[in-house]
C-alpha cells in the first residue's frame, strides 16, 4: 500500500474513529486528542502494519492500546506506594476540594453513627477506616484476626441500617 492510499484510508475512518473514541472517554475533547494520538502513531509506525491486512482492525487496536496505557499512566499519578513491608498500594486523591454544608452534615452524622456503636465493634472499625491493616488491629487489640474481620463487617452492617438514608 503507497503512502497516498495509506493516508486516503486513514482519513476515512475520522468518523468511525471520532465514535469509537467517544465511547471510550465520554468526553468530547478526550476524544478528540485520542484521534489524533491515534492518527500521530498510525503514521508514525505505518511500516509496522502488514500490507492486505484489515487497517481498520489495526488503527482501532492503537486506539484502544493508547486510550489504555493512558488511563494507566493516569490512574499511576494518583498511587502513592506505601513503603511498608506488605506493600500495598493506597489511592489517595490529592485535594479534597469545596466542602458542602450538606456533606459537613453528613460526616458529623455520620461520625455520631460510629460513636454510637459499642467499644468491642466501635474500636477495629475506627482502626479500621484510618488505615490500620487486621493484623495490626489484631495484634493491637489482642484479638483474632477472624474476630477483627467479623466485628468491622458488623459494623458496617449496623451503620448501614443507622444510616440507610445515605445509601
Amino acid at each position: 500500500m503507497t503512502q497516498f492510499e495509506f493516508n486516503n484510508n486513514l482519513i476515512g475512518m475520522k468518523t468511525n474513529l471520532h465514535r469509537f473514541a467517544m465511547s471510550l472517554t465520554s468526553d468530547r475533547e478526550t476524544a478528540q486528542d485520542l484521534v489524533q494520538d491515534t492518527y500521530v502513531k498510525a503514521i508514525t509506525y505505518k511500516d509496522k502494519f502488514v500490507d492486505y491486512t484489515n487497517l481498520k482492525a489495526w488503527v482501532f487496536t492503537i486506539m484502544k492500546n493508547t486510550f489504555i496505557n493512558n488511563y494507566r499512566r493516569d490512574a499511576k499519578g494518583y498511587t502513592i506506594i506505601d513503603r511498608t513491608q506488605d506493600l500495598y498500594y493506597l489511592n489517595q486523591p490529592g485535594d479534597k476540594g469545596y466542602i458542602s454544608p450538606e456533606s459537613d452534615y453528613a460526616e458529623n452524622e455520620i461520625e455520631k453513627a460510629i460513636d454510637s456503636l459499642h467499644d468491642e465493634f466501635r474500636i477495629p472499625f475506627r482502626m479500621h477506616i484510618e488505615g490500620y491493616k487486621y493484623k495490626e488491629i489484631a495484634d493491637k487489640l489482642g484479638l483474632k484476626i477472624g474476630t477483627v474481620k467479623s466485628r468491622i463487617f458488623f459494623s458496617r452492617q449496623k451503620l448501614m441500617l443507622k444510616l440507610k438514608d445515605y445509601t
